[in-house]
């Protein structure tokens, strides 16, 4: 919502003066700003976890899988990043290419893109043929006795390139995931909140007919202070429960936090910056189009409200 957005420096100063504990303390910003941020998201996520950082919340979502699964391994989408711990590392092929390359838990599947990807705007069906791309490393990670925990994506590829995957693939892929026992989790640690601009959160764009298991949020939701989120559902939160040992984390969900969450949720309402998304979103990406005409090394503009990707090229025909 801005640098030093008056707002936002306001709700940190109140709460400061007031209290700022660990979260050992109850308070009632948590579960305003729980209710708040349910009310943007499908009914079936409705249990919060609040951190401190996306990786921290990635990291979360991957342990939450596990457990409700009971599975290990983890399909990704290739160029991928999900963060800096050791564990997001691992499923980060953006990353690990450079260190140690890929664990035999993690699969990498071809990023959904059909400006450069393996099936694109000419292919009769790029989002079965995509999809079907996850549905074979499945079947052959079972023949060699693996079974799958999740399949880990943004719900827009980033790193990748500005990927925009084609409506419909993430149905496709979710049921192939579940059929095999797995989770969706949706990272929308860059692309949610409003940046989109027609909807809310990225994974919308898929379709209403699209629920994740799990969603991660990072970045914007604090407008610059450290605050993270996961919001899943009661049957992954409860086998997560189960197991005895408690989700402790030390600030996450600490009244400041919270008050600052709130208070972005306040300032995207008031100022309707989800509009101002769409309306400058797509002035940009009319001025980039123009410019692609006249330039050759512009191939692909592609984008929705203010996330957009200009694809630079050395020749059109390759």
């Amino acid at each position: 919502v801005g640098h030093c957005h008056p707002d936002i420096v306001k709700a940190a100063h109140d709460q400061n003066q007031l209290l700022n504990t660990n979260s050992r303390y109850l308070h009632d910003n948590l579960v305003d700003y729980a209710e708040r941020l349910a009310k943007t998201l499908p009914e079936k996520l409705c249990i919060f976890y609040f951190l401190n950082s996306g990786s921290e919340a990635n990291d979360l979502a991957l342990r939450l899988a596990r457990q409700y699964t009971k599975h290990e391994d983890v399909i990704v989408l290739d160029h991928a990043y999900h963060g800096h711990l050791t564990s997001l590392i691992d499923i980060s092929p953006y990353k690990f290419r450079n260190l140690e390359g890929q664990k035999e838990w993690v699969h990498v599947a071809p990023v959904p893109d059909t400006y450069r990807g393996l099936y694109r705007e000419d292919h009769e069906d790029s989002v079965t043929a995509y999809a079907d791309e996850v549905k074979n490393i499945i079947e052959h990670a079972h023949k060699r006795g693996r079974k799958i925990a999740a399949f880990f994506a943004e719900s827009l590829p980033s790193v990748g390139g500005q990927i925009i995957p084609p409506a419909g693939y993430f149905q496709k892929v979710a049921e192939h995931v579940h059929k095999a026992g797995g989770v969706f989790i949706a990272d929308e640690i860059q692309v949610g909140f409003g940046r989109v601009g027609k909807h809310f959160w990225a994974f919308q764009l898929q379709g209403e007919d699209f629920i994740p298991d799990i969603v991660t949020m990072g970045k914007p939701i604090g407008n610059g202070h450290p605050l993270a989120c996961v919001a899943t559902t009661k049957e992954i939160a409860e086998a997560f429960a189960a197991t005895g040992v408690e989700y402790f984390n030390t600030f996450g969900g600490n009244p400041v936090s919270c008050a600052i969450g709130l208070a972005v949720l306040d300032v995207i309402e008031k100022e309707q910056l989800q509009a101002h998304a769409t309306e400058v979103g797509n002035f940009l990406m009319k001025i980039l189009k123009e410019q692609q005409i006249k330039h050759p090394i512009i191939g692909d503009v592609r984008g929705c409200g203010l996330f957009i990707g200009v694809d630079l090229i050395k020749d059109q025909a390759e």
